[in-house]
């Protein structure tokens, strides 16, 4: 049993959470009151009694981290940062949901004081959390010593039947088990409620055999709506497996103390007037009033709060004394966690010349990685089991993995993640909202769409994380269209601060590898060939950085050829052929459109000029290159299972087929007779406005 007994002021505290929970959503017109209603106690009690944290900063590097994965409560999450002091006032909680509020409809790290994470679609938040858990782990392995516990936090997640329905979620919780993090700590809000209604229409599993199944340690809090010591011991009893990570089953009633409590009526949908005023008259609060905080439960906060203080005042000096005997480890930590790369890491980076032999660029990538595993201590990740085909792991690596596996330990920064590519992606986010880390994450490109869900939020988060995906177009052979990705860039090109990069040769490989590290708050996915691919003539990393850039110039070019990655060298081969025509074609390669953008337009129109038509070829559909291009020339359909090379042939995307198409595209522009503008330039392009 735990040593905590509710008081009055505990009760009181409470009920001021459920009655702003239900002001915030009854203002705004919009949200979910139930959740927040139900998880009130527990929230409380975490806040107040078990976490450590410090409102005055929010980025204390050792603070117990805390995410909301059931997001569309996060009307609670913003009343216990509102109550605990950060920088979330009243008036924020009364903006709720409003055109630039700072507590938008779902929690939206960078945006809200407190918030680790961005939740909202169902299941990624636990994986975050697993993310966070094994960051914890490698930090503390990496940096603490006797006596000195740098990184020692937990990392406390609240979840739902919504969460725990989703694949993502089962995902992370299976490797979380298998890694032992007992850092980490779930707490499940059992309370039978979905949008749909009751969850036996469609959830009837046995949720804790399932975990226990897992390798997790499973509690069970009956009741969660008023046995404070209960959920109290919960916890307590949690934080103590240091070997397992930890579900509490805690059983709630949704909105509770609402006529609808219980019912789905309550789950995403204002509380009515007349139902709002009664909670209040029951809980003794003026029906008349909104927005109150009693004197009394500011008072408990304030105490929380100064406890929080106090708990980083003491590592704060605890790290001072950490600085005087060990002063390497903790530059190292302080640069790790400010997010600075270390001095002159870019030497590291190979280059090439047309006399290095031809290989495939997941090959190449093997070669950066291995280069840069030793200049730069914080890459951390792994592959989605296939390390053998993405070339992911250093010969110099160390699994990361419970040291009582005998497979490594959590000082490794190799992760075998499994067949797990979305919960792998979900993970690596959690590991960058750690800090001090940058987490990768490998498989074949056409299966970074089984992770969408995880990758669009790493763009929407800002987070650093590097999606390594391999065997990235037809020329991956016989495995055939299952395995051939022909739309999947298409759409990781549209995602807004997402940074898409596919080399063409070894020195575009560093330059992309340089990129990317060098983002710290934008995430990229490098996509490499299987197949191998001949070091270009006039490439370089100077030329790459700059995301296109020209290969082969002609003065008075009858047409311009475009493209990235493996086909590079076709349209490389094809303007050659058509010299021999008589046609004279510029060549560019354009390894990562999205930087080519952030160029200034001079640069731009330098390499995509007015003057002639533009001919776009990729071995995937059209995609975002008519903002590129005049014409595109690549695939309408899937692919075909066969060897690389007869693949190619099989669609024309070869030299002869590329100069046949280009030779096409230069005699209709001739014959318009008209003026050929760059595609850079539009009406709606400050291009235009020069």
């Amino acid at each position: 049993m735990s040593s905590f007994q509710a008081s009055e002021v505990d009760e009181k505290c409470v009920n001021t959470i459920r009655t702003l929970a239900a002001d915030v959503v009854a203002k705004a017109n919009s949200g979910h009151p139930g959740a927040p209603m139900g998880m009130a106690p527990v929230a409380h009690i975490l806040w107040t009694q078990i976490m450590k944290s410090s409102p005055s900063n929010s980025k204390w590097y050792n603070r117990d981290r805390f995410v909301l994965s059931n997001g569309h409560a996060c009307a609670l999450q913003y009343v216990m940062l509102h109550l605990m002091g950060y920088k979330v006032k009243m008036d924020d909680l009364k903006a709720f949901r409003q055109l630039n509020s700072i507590t938008p409809g779902h929690p939206e790290v960078g945006m809200t004081d407190g918030i680790e994470v961005t939740t909202g679609p169902l299941g990624q938040g636990f994986a975050n959390a697993v993310g966070l858990a094994m960051a914890q782990a490698h930090m503390g392995a990496t940096f603490n010593k006797d006596g000195f516990n740098v990184f020692d936090n937990h990392t406390f997640m609240f979840t739902g039947d919504g969460c725990l329905q989703e694949g993502v979620a089962a995902e992370a919780a299976s490797l979380a088990g298998h890694l032992q993090l007992g850092n980490l700590i779930a707490v499940y809000d059992d309370n039978k409620i979905t949008i749909d209604g009751d969850t036996a229409c469609s959830f009837t599993e046995d949720v804790e055999m399932r975990f226990k199944s897992y390798g997790w340690q499973v509690l069970h809090v009956e009741n969660g709506n008023d046995d404070y010591a209960g959920i109290a011991a919960a916890i307590e009893e949690a934080k103590k497996n240091t070997n397992q990570p930890t579900i509490i089953n805690l059983k709630t009633i949704i909105g509770f103390g609402s006529k609808l409590q219980g019912t789905g009526g309550v789950h995403g949908a204002p509380l009515k007037k007349d139902d709002i005023a009664e909670l209040k008259k029951r809980w003794g609060f003026n029906p008349d009033e909104t927005f109150v905080v009693p004197s009394e439960v500011k008072d408990a906060y304030a105490k929380a709060a100064d406890k929080g203080a106090k708990y980083e005042s003491e590592w704060n000096k605890m790290f001072a004394s950490y600085k005087e005997k060990y002063p390497a480890e903790a530059a190292e930590v302080e640069r790790r966690m400010e997010g600075r790369l270390p001095e002159g890491w870019e030497k590291a980076l190979p280059t090439y010349t047309p006399e290095d032999a031809a290989v495939g660029s997941r090959k190449l990538s093997e070669t950066v990685l291995t280069k840069l595993w030793d200049v730069l201590p914080e890459l951390f990740g792994g592959s989605a089991d296939l390390t053998g085909s993405n070339l992911t792991r250093s010969k110099a690596a160390v699994d990361f993995q419970p040291p009582s596996t005998g497979l490594g330990n959590y000082a490794g920064r190799y992760v075998r993640f499994g067949v797990r590519e979305h919960g792998m992606t979900a993970i690596c986010n959690g590991l960058a909202a750690y800090g001090g880390i940058i987490p990768f994450g490998a498989t074949f490109l056409n299966f970074v769409s089984y992770a969408a869900g995880a990758v669009r939020l790493s763009s929407l988060s800002h987070f650093r994380v590097l999606n390594i995906a391999t065997h990235d177009s037809i020329g991956l052979g016989e495995d055939g269209p299952t395995h051939q990705p022909v739309e999947t860039v298409a759409w990781l090109r549209t995602l807004p601060n997402m940074q898409v990069h596919r080399p063409a040769d070894g020195n575009e490989t560093s330059a992309s590898y340089m990129v990317a590290l060098k983002s710290q708050h934008t995430p990229s996915t490098l996509c490499f060939s299987r197949q191998n691919l001949p070091q270009l003539a006039n490439s370089s990393v100077e030329k790459a950085v700059k995301g296109a850039y020209v290969l082969e110039e002609v003065e008075n070019a009858d047409v311009t050829l475009i493209s990235s990655g493996s086909e590079v060298y076709l349209i490389n081969d094809a303007a050659k052929k058509l010299k021999e025509q008589g046609i004279k074609a510029r060549v560019v390669s354009a390894p990562c459109l999205e930087i080519f953008d952030a160029q200034p337009n001079e640069y731009r129109l330098s390499v995509l000029p007015s003057g002639m038509p533009i001919l776009a070829v990729e071995a995937y559909a059209c995609g975002t290159w008519l903002s590129y291009a005049h014409e595109f020339f690549g695939l309408k359909g899937y692919g075909m299972s066969g060897p690389a090379d007869q693949v190619y042939n099989h669609f024309e995307l070869t030299p002869e087929g590329i100069a046949k198409r280009a030779q096409k595209v230069v005699n209709f522009y001739k014959k318009r007779g008209c003026e050929v503008y760059s595609p850079l330039i539009s009406a709606l392009d400050e291009v235009n406005d020069q």
